[in-house]
């Protein structure tokens, strides 16, 4: 199972506004001018870092239990998607190549599939989901 709801501090600053960090991702830091700002720009702060890790082929890390101190902030469901068949692929040592010919599809609509900032219909990825014995269920919390 792949969760992508991360715990993030957001600390007052002295001039005002929030600094907002995530310990399972350390180069994901943004800031917000209030608390409802911090959140949203940490959502696409989160996003970003999430995209950037697929782009550059890297791990993306489980997020860790929240602390007290810490708000819990979810990719946006179509990164979180992207990142979840990104991550079976690697758990099933399956290449872009292999996937494509399990789906009978070109190697590049794969591409476009795992590209964060390439539009992908849902039942696309849920049918590359498919295709590595895996399914997505959404939680609403």
């Amino acid at each position: 199972m792949y969760r992508f709801s991360y715990p993030a501090t957001l600390k007052p600053e002295k001039e005002g506004g929030y600094l907002v960090t995530f310990r399972d991702l350390p180069e994901a830091i943004t800031q917000g001018e209030d608390l409802e700002s911090a959140l949203r720009e940490a959502a696409d702060c989160l996003e970003e870092a999430i995209a950037g890790r697929i782009d550059d082929n890297e791990e993306i890390p489980s997020p860790s239990r929240k602390q007290n101190a810490e708000q819990i902030v979810a990719v946006p469901l179509h990164t979180a998607m992207k990142a979840a068949l990104y991550l079976a692929m690697k758990e099933a040592g399956i290449s872009k190549l292999e996937l494509a010919r399990r789906m009978g599809v070109d190697e590049k609509a794969v591409r476009r599939m795992l590209d964060p900032r390439q539009a992908t219909r849902v039942a696309t990825i849920e049918r590359a989901l498919a295709a590595l014995g895996k399914h997505a269920e959404l939680r609403v919390a």
